[in-house]
Parts: C-alpha cells; structure tokens; sequence
C-alpha cells in the first residue's frame, strides 16, 4: 500500500532538515529558497513497539514493520497558482499525495533568513492555503464548464450530482473555506470529490518547527498557530528540527534515549510525526506471527477481514474462507499462539469481521 505524505511549507522553514531526519534519502539543505526542486522520496519505517515484544516470544528468523512514504517538495511562495516560482511543479507534485505535512517557522534565528523578511507562522500558513485554495478553485470552476450544459439539459444524473457537488465546493472556496470543511450525505458524492483530486480536500497536519528551548511544550508562536487553525480539521504537532538531526547523529538507541530524557522529551519528534503521518492517513496495523517473520500490516481503518487478507496476496481475499484473530494484548498475556488456543482466546471471524488495530491474525483462504 503505497501512500504518500507530502512535506510542504515555505522556503527555509525546515522542511528538508526534518525530511532528512525522517529518511536514509538525504535532501540537500541550505540557507536560500528553493534549494529543494525535485521531490525527495524517502520510505519511513513505522515505529510499532508491539513488533518486538512479539519477537521475545516468537524468536522469529526477522522483524519487517510497516512503512509510509514521505515526499520533501520544493518550497512554495505567494503567486505560485499562476506559475511564480516553482509554483505549478510544487502544486503538481502535492496534488499527488494522499496526506499534507505542513511545516511551519515557529522559532526565531537571524542566522537564517525568512522569505517574507521576518517570522510568522500565522501569516505563512495563509500564503500557501491561498495558493492551495486558488488552485482547487481553477480546478473546480474548470469542471463546472464541462458539466454544466449536460447537467442541466441532458438528463444525465451522474453529471448532475457531480455539478451540485462541484458548486458546493466553489462556494467554499471562494469563501476561503478548504474542499475538506465541505460536508457531503452520501457516499456517492463523496467519491466525486475523491475524484477530483483536490489539493485542500486532502488531510493535513500543521507540523510547528520550533528552537530547543520549546520542543516540549511549544511557545507563543505555536498558540497562534493553534488558534488559528481551531475551526479547521487539521492536526498539530510540535517538532525541533535542529534537535532530531541532533538524535540522527547519535548511534545507539540508549544514547538517543538518554538525549531524550535529558531535555524532557518520552519519544523523538521524528516518531511521533511518523506516527502522526500514519493516523492521518487513516491506516491502522494488523499483525502476523511466525517462526519466520513478525510483520506489521497497513490497512484502512474501517477494513473487512477479506480486504486485509487481500493486503497479504490477492488470492488471500479471493478464496477468503475465515480468520482467525488473536488480540493482542491476549497473545502478550498468555505468551503464545498455543496459550491463546488453549484459553479460548482465537476468534473464528468471517467476511463481515472489521479488523482492529493490533489484531494478529492468520486467514484461511481457498482458490
């Protein structure tokens, strides 16, 4: 399951730095703006503890996690819906995505220079939602064009619903309102605003970049940002930049985790953003166990077990019969696969089953 965030922001607010923290792919860092112009594509492990306390009790042959794809674009400046900068490369690029990561400024160095002459996260995030909106607005008045005529006069009642929803949205946009604040009753109109490819209909996590001194419980900076996006669907998270490509120094994990203890933090900032991308993607893991692998599996929260089989091979959903599930808080408490059978604690499921987070399951398949 390939999925994508994007890492957006102006230029020079620490975008590739942290990119560079999250992934082996090291993306060229300097203090001058566009200085990212390809995107960088790194892989990202995601951090599941369960992983390795199954591993003391299964002793398996490997560990494999799950993974999501974290993509560095080049950084965006006011104009760029009508090509300033690398405007239309940038806002092509974020199209692709399935998840936003939007890295804003929220600390203060002369040593590196704003784009806009001085600091202010508030003020930056507006620049690129304007772009992003002003985009979506091109797209969606575009559409309209298209449909309009058939929507109206030919009887056509796909394109009808896919007009109404496209003039739901116009009118949010023009109120300066994301496609994502837009609220639609069916599944079916949902699905055309999927569709639609919508830059600000995607998920996005405000990604606040702050000095040492703040990385654990913020600063005023980070209040406004917060403020600001309070009526907006968006999450927030607080992240040190300088302090996360200090931790990717470190070898060890006890150096890493004596580092973190030392400035009061429980886990990096890099873990909890990985973690962070994961849940706005709405992905969730289910788990297998074996002599010969451990393994985290991605799914969409909500999932059928056929669906999740099918995560593993296509024959697995096809020939779906049942699966069996263990929890896994059960399989930690009694140690083993046998302990659980013995104690009642494997669960036959069938195709109706919605799989949960953690779930350790193994399906019977028939083709």
């Amino acid at each position: 399951m390939a999925l994508q965030c994007g890492i957006v922001g102006l230029p020079n607010v620490g975008k590739s730095t942290l990119f560079n923290c999250l992934s082996n792919a090291k993306a060229q860092v300097a203090n001058f703006p566009f200085c990212t112009i390809e995107p960088n594509v790194g892989v990202i492990t995601v951090p599941d503890e369960r992983l390795n306390k199954l591993a003391e009790l299964v002793h398996p042959q490997k560990i494999v996690p799950t993974t999501v794809e974290i993509v560095d674009i080049a950084g965006l400046v006011k104009g760029a819906s009508n090509g300033e900068g690398l405007g239309n490369k940038f806002l092509a690029n974020i199209r692709e995505t399935d998840a936003i990561l939007h890295v804003l400024r929220c600390f203060q160095d002369d040593n590196v220079i704003h784009v806009d002459g001085s600091v202010n996260p508030v003020r930056d995030r507006e620049i690129i939602d304007c772009e992003m909106k002003l985009k979506d607005l091109e797209t969606v008045e575009s559409r309209i064009g298209k449909v309009q005529k058939q929507a109206l006069t030919g009887g056509d009642k796909q394109a009808r619903l896919i007009y109404e929803v496209l003039l739901k949205l116009k009118e949010a946009l023009e109120q300066g309102k994301p496609a994502r604040s837009v609220k639609f009753n069916t599944k079916d109109e949902e699905n055309a605003l999927r569709d639609l490819f919508l830059i600000t209909s995607k998920p996005v996590l405000y990604v606040c970049n702050v000095d040492e001194a703040s990385a654990v419980k913020g600063n005023t900076l980070v209040e406004e940002v917060r403020t600001a996006i309070s009526d907006e669907n968006a999450g927030l998270l607080v992240v040190s930049a300088k302090i996360e490509s200090e931790i990717a120094e470190l070898e060890t994990f006890e150096e890493r985790e004596m580092f973190l203890s030392e400035i009061g933090l429980e886990e990096s900032g890099v873990n909890r953003l990985i973690k962070a991308a994961y849940n706005l993607l709405n992905l969730e893991t289910f788990l297998t166990a074996g002599p010969q692998e451990v393994r985290a599996w991605t799914y969409r929260q909500g999932n059928k077990a056929p669906q999740c089989a099918g995560v593993i091979h296509t024959d697995f959903e096809k020939g779906f019969i049942r699966a069996e599930v263990i929890k896994y808080s059960d399989y930690i408490a009694f140690g083993s696969e046998n302990a659980c059978r013995e104690a009642g604690k494997i669960y036959i499921e069938g195709k109706e089953y919605t799989v949960q987070d953690g779930d350790i399951m193994h399906f019977r398949f028939n083709v």
